[in-house]
């Protein structure tokens, strides 16, 4: 059960006001989608994360189906019940790890390249100081086929296969309200010839992931994929789109550099249908966050606000502070002056530095609730730009 509303589309941007409805409750949208990798919010229990605003979670299927497994989840009554979460809830296909455990281990890099180094790779030309990812290579730790993925658990060395309708089946059972169709994240440094070998592979268990879906109470959403091409992305934006899908995700790596990221937004969201619910995976910096939703961006998911506060980053309106830095034992300011969270309301820097710096549990979660209630307030306060004809 899905439904997705536009209530206003700005004159200013392609930015969009909106209300997606599910079984499990609304979300106002824009809306920043907090990342629950096992069933939790890293720090954080389910109460806190509603707390600091959050309205919907996203979940990840590769890591629940190793532990505690599916069949676990279902028998408690589906993730919902599981973790304590009454509100939407979406689950990833598990083709993130395709990357992150293939060849974004071998060569120790995330999704976004950040070397001057791309425009050889866009080029199709050597570059000196990289290596690629070709045609036919394989990561060290995974094989991937035309039918599907087999994987070598990081737990305890056995094989695992996942292929569309595996995915969907783990899926199904977890029991989320959102599901993701399996696909292949290619390599910042992957050629052209590889991501289009790939863009195939995508698009048939694209077509696969909605011959195997048997529940209709969740709603399926296929991703666009193609890398920092193009051609290749409005190639998979059509494609998708030509699709029965409910929503759609943009997945996969842009660029290194961010106007590029937005121009090809721009360009996919402009060929998806307008009236379907548009969601961006794994992009959400503070500087992202204005740029995506102006791009007609409706939900995204990023682990930025919990991942940085167990670094002892906090987020503010004056930038970023490192909370764990020896100068801050003697401020007695929050962190920051203008934030009503409950950890701005009680604790002094001086304090979060303290628990930082004596290696105390509470220092994490107190700072990733502030972070997750920031970066809430901060869409939130995008909402209401749209809303009032300023964004």
């Amino acid at each position: 059960m899905l439904d997705f509303k536009i209530l206003k589309r700005s004159k200013k941007s392609h930015a969009r006001l909106g209300v997606l409805r599910t079984a499990h409750g609304l979300v106002e949208t824009p809306a920043l989608v907090p990342v629950a990798t096992q069933a939790a919010v890293k720090t954080l229990t389910a109460a806190q994360a509603m707390a600091a605003g959050s309205q919907i979670l996203i979940c990840n299927t590769f890591h629940l189906h190793l532990k505690p497994g599916e069949k676990i989840v279902r028998t408690q009554g589906g993730l919902h019940k599981f973790m304590g979460w009454p509100r939407p809830l979406m689950t990833d296909s598990g083709g993130f790890q395709v990357f992150s455990l293939g060849f974004g281990r071998d060569y120790g890099m995330g999704k976004i390249l950040k070397t001057d180094s791309t425009a050889e790779i866009i080029r199709g030309q050597p570059s000196p100081t990289l290596k690629t990812v070709e045609l036919g290579q394989q990561p060290k730790l995974l094989k991937i086929t035309a039918e599907g993925v087999r994987f070598t658990s990081y737990l305890d060395g056995k094989v695992i296969e996942l292929d569309s309708k595996r995915s969907i089946r783990i899926q199904e059972a977890l029991g989320a309200d959102i599901i993701f169709a399996f696909d292949e994240p290619t390599s910042p440094i992957a050629t052209k010839e590889y991501v289009a070998a790939s863009l195939r592979r995508t698009h048939r268990w694209a077509k696969e992931c909605l011959d195997a879906q048997t529940s209709p109470k969740q709603a399926l959403y296929g991703i666009v994929q193609g890398g920092r091409y193009k051609d290749l992305r409005l190639e998979s934006a059509r494609h998708i789109a030509s699709l029965p899908f409910p929503g759609f995700g943009i997945g996969g790596e842009f660029g290194s550099d961010k106007a590029t990221m937005t121009k090809m937004l721009r360009s996919t969201n402009a060929i998806l249908p307008e009236e379907k619910p548009r969601h961006l995976l794994g992009i959400g910096h503070p500087e992202d966050i204005l740029p995506i939703i102006k791009e007609g961006v409706d939900t995204f998911d990023c682990i930025v606000p919990t991942h940085y506060a167990r670094r002892g980053i906090a987020f503010t309106a004056k930038g970023r502070l490192d909370v764990g830095k020896a100068a801050f034992l003697k401020d007695k300011r929050p962190l920051d002056s203008k934030c009503e969270c409950a950890t701005c309301g009680i604790h002094s820097r001086a304090y979060l530095c303290h628990l930082f710096r004596a290696k105390e549990i509470a220092a994490m979660s107190l700072l990733t609730f502030h972070n997750l209630y920031f970066f809430n307030d901060y869409v939130a306060k995008a909402r209401e730009a749209i809303r009032k004809g300023k964004l």
